[in-house]
């Protein structure tokens, strides 16, 4: 276990972490490129985004939570990657880690759990869009094996001013 994350519990999210998965996510929305969306959300707003993460399956979210306190310091989704059939077998996978909780462990611990709650499911690549620049996304992806397969120049455009996106892929 990394330095640090002796006091930290990784877990399936729940219906009562929905508020503080919402507040950390909000944090990227309207501070970071992080995130491509750009409005806030109202946990009522993400319900149903948590509700697609059901405890089995090929879309999963953890959570890393303070063993005592339950504090929320993170989580790691996997999700689909298109919509259409034939991308059944892919998911796109995302850690977000809280402010302040960084250089931690948290995003190792968040991926390590989530790739061994998939490691049953019938998938066969993982892919994870990376707005740039964020090195310490691109670590965190290579150690867990992702490789980088080409970037989107300029694709979105947030606080005033366009983004590059890398993507990675990674054989499940």
């Amino acid at each position: 276990m990394p330095s640090g994350t002796a006091e930290v519990q990784v877990r399936p999210g729940v219906e009562e972490d929905l508020k503080a998965l919402t507040d950390l996510y909000n944090h990227y929305v309207r501070e970071t490129p992080i995130t491509f969306d750009t409005e806030p959300f109202t946990p009522e707003e993400r319900r149903p985004w948590l509700l697609s993460h059901p405890e089995d399956g090929p879309h999963r979210l953890r959570v890393a939570a303070h063993a005592d306190s339950q504090e929320i310091l993170g989580y790691a989704t996997s999700g689909p990657y298109r919509a259409k059939p034939a991308y059944s077998t892919s998911v796109e996978t995302t850690v977000y880690v809280a402010p302040g909780a960084g250089g931690r462990g948290i995003g190792s611990l968040l991926y390590a759990a989530l790739f061994d709650a998939l490691a049953g499911e019938d998938l066969h690549r993982a892919y994870a869009g990376i707005a740039q620049p964020n090195e310490a996304s691109a670590r965190l992806h290579a150690r867990f094996g992702f490789r980088h397969v080409g970037t989107y120049r300029e694709v979105g455009r947030k606080f005033g001013r366009y983004w590059d996106v890398a993507w990675y892929e990674k054989p499940l």
